[in-house]
């Protein structure tokens, strides 16, 4: 079959969307995919925006191309000799809905037909409006929509530029968030760290709710009595000494805490607004690169820097080994997000070597490739655009 239109208004694509593009490009030489305007309906994205995410998440399909149409769909095609249109249907209502429309397509008799695409049980769910409604609530999107589009519905809706920064044990990543939130104050950009390790300490050692009561006497249970704390807390360093020296049981941990631990983590991002750092060594280990849209700041420092802040934290020799040998080496890491960046078509590696903890200027380069590559505003900008003082 040679051509086809598959019409929607992509505010913004989904995963959903998604599969009935790739099933019905399957079956025709040709398909277009066509973003549309409904006078009735208010969009969070303008048509050029919708368009642009939509043509990045479809950027693998040769046989597809991606445009934005007024009017009605019947007329476009026929316009432009489409003789099919594809309509997706999640469920009943949608067939309704969608039978309703080819009707009335009809009545304008431009012998143009309609092939109804089923979407799969998994993904029945999905729809751009659920997305937004969880993204309000600072829910997982991921599941949802592709990485590029979620990066856009935060920065829309919950106006958050996220960024993961990760690094060997010991480079400085702590050092580096405290000195760009004194950068975000000067320009007049909110930047906020979220420690994703000291959530975890949370959990281990202050949370009373239950669910992390239950969690602490599971992993109690699993790696011994010996990591019990008063109360019924965990003592994290005891736990340390257990997990670091053996990979299977700290990716067991990581296992049992990864869903309290997100819970805790979208806690934090709530309300939250402006550029926010997810700090963590593990965020690759851990398979969290998602989180932050695969924008993640490697920090680097060379051996003698990295070990002598270790050294400062009264580690001893044979923990300090067992914990760098738990965690990825920086080279791997990076290869790790390229791959990452490489699969999903989204995201950015930021590097910034820390040997030398005095010296700003790497920072202040960091923080401005960020501003930029981000577009976010500055203080100075919104001044320039408004014409308003500090002071006023």
């Amino acid at each position: 079959m040679a051509r086809a239109i598959y019409a929607f208004s992509g505010d913004p694509i989904t995963l959903g969307h998604i599969d009935i593009i790739k099933r019905a490009a399957k079956v025709f030489d040709e398909l277009i995919v066509g973003i549309g305007v409904n006078p009735n309906k208010k969009y969070l994205f303008n048509p050029e925006e919708r368009k642009t995410i939509a043509r990045k998440a479809l950027a693998d399909l040769k046989k597809v191309a991606v445009i934005s149409f007024k009017g009605l769909l019947v007329d476009y095609a026929y316009e432009n000799n489409i003789p099919i249109i594809i309509r997706g249907i999640r469920n009943s209502n949608d067939f309704d809905f969608e039978l309703m429309l080819y009707q009335i397509g009809e009545t304008q008799k431009m012998k143009i037909d309609t092939f109804f695409i089923p979407s799969r049980q998994e993904m029945a769910h999905i729809s751009s409006s659920a997305a937004k409604e969880l993204q309000l609530e600072q829910g997982l999107i991921h599941e949802y929509v592709p990485l590029f589009a979620k990066q856009k519905l935060e920065e829309k809706l919950s106006r958050q530029y996220i960024l993961g920064i990760t690094g060997e044990f010991g480079v400085g990543k702590l050092y580096i968030c405290e000195k760009m939130e004194e950068l975000g104050k000067q320009v007049g950009v909110d930047v906020h760290t979220i420690d994703i390790d000291k959530i975890g300490y949370e959990i281990l050692e202050c949370l009373m709710e239950p669910v992390y009561v239950e969690l602490r006497k599971s992993i109690m249970q699993e790696f011994g009595i010996g990591i019990k704390a008063n109360r019924n807390f965990i003592n994290s360093k005891a736990l340390g000494k257990i997990l670091f020296k053996d990979l299977k049981k700290l990716n067991r941990f990581n296992q049992i805490t990864y869903k309290p631990l997100l819970l805790r983590l979208r806690r934090e991002l709530y309300g939250k607004k402006g550029i926010i750092l997810l700090n963590s060594d593990l965020i690759l280990e851990s398979k969290m690169a998602y989180l932050c849209n695969n924008n993640i700041i490697l920090v680097k420092a060379n051996k003698e820097a990295q070990l002598k802040r270790i050294k400062l934290r009264d580690y001893t020799e044979v923990q300090i080994g067992n914990r760098l040998a738990s965690q990825y080496t920086a080279g791997k890491k990076e290869k790790l997000i390229k791959a990452q960046i490489a699969k999903e078509k989204q995201g950015i590696l930021f590097r910034i070597d820390n040997s030398n903890p005095g010296n700003m200027d790497n920072i202040k380069i960091l923080f401005t490739k960020i501003i930029d590559d981000f577009k976010i505003k500055t203080w100075q900008e919104n001044r320039r655009k408004t014409g308003v003082t500090k002071q006023s």
